[in-house]
């Protein structure tokens, strides 16, 4: 893990000691919720100022009345886990106390705009921060977004498609679906008609409707993640004729 201290980026003291947790029943991932920019991946230079950015617009904020930077740790698009509030401690990031108390809150340099999917670097990122809150900080085994038990977009729609996938770890095992990935496409040449029509009955038999060349819309993502995982697809869905049978059975 590249970890960087709340020292080494220049980390405000809270204003008051932090609640100690000895626990949780895992983590929830959450993104900024505002632009950032698009070309953050070629400057890792602004990582730090961004989180210092961070600490210092939350600690100003009445309305919320945050002590520290809201998240547990931060992960940035080039790999880093950068320290928040740290192991054992309460964030203030899941929207009230008992979700508070219940998660950790990791949060990724992800934003509405700009910058809004994630690189593979920071998804490997986020699994380092969530192995460290795991291992030293007593994390359970949930991996869930912000918006599981609290009203918001947040993490935005392509983190939250990874988190429902199972937030595999990028280049993990042979046969798992690649992140991020195309589309479930149907432009392979051996499926005519008939294999069309069983992939569209199939894809509707999981709440998915799918045109002729296999465009879905967004909500769609996790239905289109879970099969991947479910049959072994590659990242566009295409499979060869040795393996035709085989997927759809």
């Amino acid at each position: 893990m590249q970890f960087v201290t709340r020292a080494e980026w220049g980390a405000q003291p809270p204003k008051q000691d932090w609640t100690y947790v000895a626990s949780t029943q895992g983590v929830k991932v959450h993104y900024e919720g505002e632009p950032v920019p698009a070309d953050l991946p070629d400057h890792h230079e602004w990582c730090a100022g961004r989180v210092r950015d961070i600490q210092a617009a939350h600690m100003s904020n009445a309305t919320q009345g945050w002590i520290d930077i809201a998240y547990t740790a931060l992960a940035c698009p080039h790999g880093y886990v950068f320290e928040g509030r740290g192991l054992h401690h309460e964030n203030g990031a899941n929207g009230n106390q008992p979700l508070n108390l219940a998660h950790y809150a990791v949060c990724a340099l992800l934003g509405d705009s700009g910058l809004t999917r994630p690189t593979d670097a920071m998804l490997g990122a986020l699994l380092d921060a969530i192995e460290w809150l795991r291992q030293d900080g007593g994390a359970g085994p949930e991996i869930k977004g912000h918006r599981d038990g609290y009203p918001t977009d947040c993490p935005g729609d392509p983190l939250y498609a990874w988190v429902q996938a199972g937030a595999p770890r990028p280049g993990g095992a042979a046969g798992a679906p690649a992140w991020p990935g195309e589309y479930l496409s149907v432009q392979d040449p051996v499926l005519q008609d008939e294999n069309v029509r069983v992939w569209q009955q199939r894809m509707s038999d999981r709440g998915w409707s799918i045109g002729v060349d296999g465009v879905y819309g967004e909500q769609s993502a996790a239905v289109c993640r879970q099969f991947q995982q479910e049959k072994g697809l590659t990242a566009d869905g295409v499979v060869g004729p040795a393996t035709w049978a085989a997927a759809w059975s």
